[in-house]
């Protein structure tokens, strides 16, 4: 015989379901540990992982596993992995279908270390030096005083953009180098296009633009909200500004500016 929930419980955990469904209502597709962080880093919630879990399954609110997806890979090569920020970017691709306009094509530049958009491109056309804009963009923000001798690599794949002469040309006078993943690497790259998974789901995929202009104009808003409040789990369930912040003071301790 099931044990009947007392009164008290209920209305303790009424308030905080009614918070769970308002969090999955903007993001369906978060599991009980996503919606959990969000809770106790950024409501401030003392709840722990288990009450999420069991509220959520309760009300059918567990994203269903894809049961028809398994992958099997070969063994890959390591990839490389950042020590600070502004070691390892990942630059690459992806395109989202406007009915009755045709492909919007997005380009992002990722710090590989705090999971930071540093720099994007989005228009209707996608050539070398539409990447070599967002690359720019990440430069400028990320390198004001100039990213020559900074210890920059840039991971990319074998495409004819980062493969182009205009785009290897900026980046050698830049001082940028670049790196390649392989054909039997498929991981090589696989941070940036993590992101773009967290792109589809949190934003392209929610809801259906009417043209193209509406997505760029939404794209900048995007990215700055998923810079400052998205948390991963990787860098303990700080956003990536909070991230590369924590580093810098971190940096500032160890060496302290003297008077």
């Amino acid at each position: 015989m099931t044990r009947s929930k007392s009164s008290s419980v209920a209305e303790r955990n009424a308030d905080l379901l009614e918070r769970i469904k308002e969090l999955k209502a903007d993001h369906p597709f978060w599991g009980y540990r996503r919606v959990w962080a969000y809770l106790r880093f950024v409501d401030k919630e003392e709840v722990n992982k288990k009450r999420i879990f069991r509220l959520m399954r309760e009300h059918a609110l567990l994203v269903k596993p894809n049961v028809r997806i398994k992958a099997v890979r070969p063994p890959s090569r390591s990839k490389p992995r950042p020590e600070r920020p502004n070691q390892w970017w990942g630059i690459d691709m992806t395109k989202v279908k406007v009915d009755g306009f045709g492909w919007v094509y997005i380009v992002v530049v990722l710090d590989w270390c705090t999971k930071k958009v540093v720099g994007y491109y989005a228009g209707l056309q996608c050539a070398g030096r539409h990447w070599l804009e967002a690359l720019e963009m990440a430069v400028s923000r990320q390198f004001p005083g100039g990213v020559r001798d900074k210890g920059l690599s840039l991971m990319s794949d074998n495409g004819c953009q980062p493969t182009s002469i205009g785009f290897m040309k900026a980046c050698s006078v830049l001082g940028i180098n670049q790196a390649f993943t392989s054909y039997n690497n498929p991981k090589g790259n696989a941070d940036t296009e993590r992101f773009f998974r967290t792109l589809k789901e949190e934003f392209l995929w929610l809801r259906e633009r009417s043209n193209p202009f509406e997505l760029l104009n939404e794209l900048g808003d995007w990215i700055t909200s998923y810079n400052t409040d998205y948390l991963h789990s990787a860098l303990g369930y700080r956003s990536p500004e909070q991230a590369e912040e924590q580093y810098l003071n971190n940096r500032l301790l160890t060496f302290p500016v003297l008077d």
